[in-house]
């Protein structure tokens, strides 16, 4: 696993790592199973506390990018159909606020879509 961290980035050391596991898995360069070094060890390698480590695999882990066996540590998860399922469960909780809201479906859609435009910025 190669995690870079740029000091002189705007975005959070915490969120540099999430971004670069997630990118990593979803490429296949850390496949599932693949064991990741302990919060502390990779704290250490990249000069940063722990605390930004384990947000970064808290989020992960959320995500479904990674799961934790207790004291085994974290490895890559199957990021397919966990990933997808909790994609599909986040849409249908807005459109049900969207809907409660009283936004008709173009207006949700569109909200949707201006919000992935602020997401996927370059």
């Amino acid at each position: 696993m190669v995690i870079t961290i740029d000091p002189a980035s705007p975005i959070a050391p915490f969120e540099q790592i999430r971004a670069q596991v997630a990118d990593q898995s979803r490429a296949g360069t850390l496949p599932a199973g693949t064991r990741l070094p302990t919060v502390r060890g990779l704290a250490g390698d990249l000069g940063l506390a722990p605390n930004t480590v384990a947000r970064a695999y808290r989020e992960l882990e959320a995500d479904g990018v990674i799961e934790t066996r207790g004291r085994s540590g974290s490895f890559i998860a199957a990021v397919g159909d966990s990933a997808h399922r909790a994609a599909s469960e986040a849409a249908i909780e807005y459109a049900r606020r969207a809907h409660r809201l009283g936004l008709t479906r173009d207006e949700a859609i569109a909200t949707a879509l201006s919000a992935f435009d602020v997401v996927y910025e370059p």
